[in-house]
């Protein structure tokens, strides 16, 4: 099986033959599978299980779904996007498990992927992963460089005028191409970064930033929280008290 095609193979399998080391959970319109080479923390694709009206070629990527009747694509897209929700609402629950506190969720498209196969990414937004290697898989991902089509975007697409929403889907694959070239820079800070090694180490860098600030707002909010229920318990034992003398004389 070549890893271009992997994506389409696991798609048009039985979801009760996909090992659950791959298997996340599946409906009767989409898979959502673990990414084999997560570039965040939490890192998941969904992918639409192939069933009428469309082709095993409609859903080789966004670009030939969005070439389909609009209607369609507009209701598998919906789709997705109701599994990626849901998704989401696991994720931020193992986030509090294992960190005390949930952040931000990122859903997008590739502009243009290298599997072939609709894909929709859901990885949490820190990007800090050993399988974040190159310059294209970090640029691929950066929020604001393009190449990541955000589900919001692509929905916005599918309400626009079909002159617009042509000219989205027609862009060059070349001027994708372009934006995997881009300078390094963090997308936290804006800051450009000479090479990988440093990239990562400042995203780390930045990571750590998070979970200090988030545990440090955890700690203030417990502090709080102790102090006001030592005062409600003083305000209720000084009651009592005042019951209690009131009820001796």
């Amino acid at each position: 099986m070549s890893s271009l095609t992997a994506l389409r193979s696991i798609a048009l399998r039985d979801p009760l033959t996909i090992p659950n080391s791959v298997l996340y959970n599946h409906s009767q319109t989409s898979l959502v599978v673990f990414d084999a080479y997560p570039k965040s923390i939490f890192h998941f694709l969904i992918l639409p299980r192939v069933h009428e009206p469309f082709t095993v070629t409609d859903l080789t990527d966004l670009r030939s779904l969005l070439r389909k009747d609009i209607d369609l694509a507009k209701e598998l897209i919906h789709g997705l996007k109701i599994a990626a929700d849901s998704l989401k609402h696991d994720i931020e629950e193992e986030m509090v498990k294992r960190y005390g506190f949930k952040w931000e969720i990122w859903m997008g498209f590739h502009g243009a992927p290298s599997m072939a196969h609709l894909h929709l990414h859901v990885l949490s937004a820190d990007l800090c992963s050993e399988k974040m290697k190159h310059k294209k898989h970090y640029n691929s991902f950066h929020p604001k460089h393009g190449f990541f089509l955000h589900i919001e975007t692509v929905l916005a697409w599918l309400d626009a005028t079909p002159t617009y929403r042509a000219s989205m889907i027609n862009i060059n694959q070349a001027t994708y191409g372009k934006i995997l070239k881009e300078p390094l820079s963090c997308f936290h800070c804006s800051k450009q970064l000479k090479d990988m090694p440093t990239l990562k180490g400042h995203l780390q860098d930045e990571w750590e930033s998070v979970m200090k600030r988030e545990r440090t707002k955890l700690e203030r909010k417990k502090h709080i929280t102790t102090k006001h229920e030592q005062l409600v318990n003083a305000s209720s034992t000084r009651h009592e008290e005042e019951e209690s003398k009131s009820g001796q004389q």
